[in-house]
């Protein structure tokens, strides 16, 4: 998965989320976002607005981070 995203300078740079380093959500977080997610989908910036100091980014990512195969698989290879 690779995406742009604006330089300072105005640039577009290639950022890839295989780079990503993994969001750790608390218990809490996390059942938040599972039942939010239920009710209004990819909304990131809903979910956020439900748990506060979250960013839509943050909740975007760690959502892919957890439901991506990519991911997956990394996590795996963390965890040997």
């Amino acid at each position: 998965m690779t995406r742009s995203s604006m330089k300072k300078n105005g640039d577009l740079e290639e950022v890839t989320s295989k780079n990503w380093e993994f969001i750790n959500m608390s218990a809490d977080e996390e059942d938040m976002i599972y039942r939010v997610h239920k009710l209004v989908g990819n909304r990131w910036d809903l979910i956020a607005g439900r748990i506060p100091g979250r960013k839509p980014e943050e909740i975007e990512r760690f959502w892919l981070m957890r439901h991506n195969k990519v991911f997956r698989d990394l996590r795996k290879q963390t965890k040997s």
